[in-house]
């Protein structure tokens, strides 16, 4: 069991902030990635679609025995996250509480602005996260077209900007100090973001909180692997281009992920033509 994968999943590439953190943090682990990029975006998706699309996903990590489920998405958090918890035997981490948790920490004035897909903001899953924060005023923002800008590679252009300018001027002017990334695309928008917001207000990413939970939640059920193996890593996607996964995950992280598997989660297909079906 300790020497099982990490499983991670996520929508498209966004996550793969996550998986870096995981193995920043955890470098002995094993990590098995999955991104369903076959129905990337989530965010203009209904809820009920994400759960199922999600809940395929997860179904076949574990049918692939992992060790641990890691929902490195906040609209798919948002979506089935109690549900995950009651389906699998696994330990299941998720994106939100972690960063909740480091936003109620840092604040100096109480004021917290969200940011996230127009699923995660409409599903009031950071609302019902932050409910054990009375003190603090939440602000929400939904910013759907940024996940766009993401997977085409866009992080500076002038219409980037003026975007940002329309989603984030409203809680600027709220007077936030602290500004949480509810998706995991947006910390490859953070210079754009910080840009916009100003240098005083604090952003936090759930990147590396979330590794940190995986961490805990290893050790506290004696689960971390200690044999002194090298780790494996392998990326799977469920749409129908390993080069474009490849392309985009190059571009924000670097020769990380050299290979990408295409796979069949459940019931989604995949069109890539050159593979054969038996």
């Amino acid at each position: 069991m300790s020497d099982a994968p990490i499983g991670i999943f996520d929508s498209g590439v966004g996550g793969l902030t996550v998986a870096r953190s995981v193995r920043d943090q955890l470098p002995r682990e094993s990590i098995l990635y999955v991104g369903d990029t076959a129905h990337s975006p989530y965010g203009p998706r209904p809820l009920a679609e994400v759960r199922r699309f999600a809940l395929e996903v997860l179904d076949d990590l574990v049918e692939q025995d992992v060790k641990m489920l890691v929902i490195a998405c906040n609209t798919a958090s948002a979506a089935m996250l109690r549900d995950a918890r009651e389906r699998y035997s696994v330990p299941v981490v998720e994106v939100i509480q972690p960063a909740v948790r480091t936003a109620v920490s840092v604040t100096r004035n109480n004021k917290v602005g969200v940011i996230g897909t127009t699923a995660t903001i409409t599903s009031r899953a950071y609302n019902d996260a932050f409910a054990a924060a009375p003190h603090l005023e939440l602000f929400t923002q939904a910013c759907p077209e940024f996940v766009e800008h993401v997977e085409a590679g866009d992080t500076t252009s002038r219409e980037l900007v003026a975007l940002a300018e329309k989603y984030l001027t409203p809680l600027v002017e709220q007077g936030i100090d602290t500004l949480v990334l509810g998706c995991t695309h947006y910390p490859f928008l953070k210079g754009a973001i910080s840009y916009v917001v100003g240098e005083g207000v604090r952003l936090v990413s759930s990147d590396t909180e979330t590794a940190n939970d995986v961490y805990r939640t290893l050790v506290r059920a004696g689960i971390e692997r200690t044999s002194p193996g090298r780790a494996e890593y392998r990326y799977e996607a469920t749409g129908g281009s390993a080069e474009e996964f490849i392309r985009l995950s190059e571009l924000f992280l670097g020769p990380e992920v050299s290979s990408v598997e295409l796979v069949e989660t459940g019931t989604i297909p995949i069109t890539d033509p050159t593979r054969s079906h038996s």
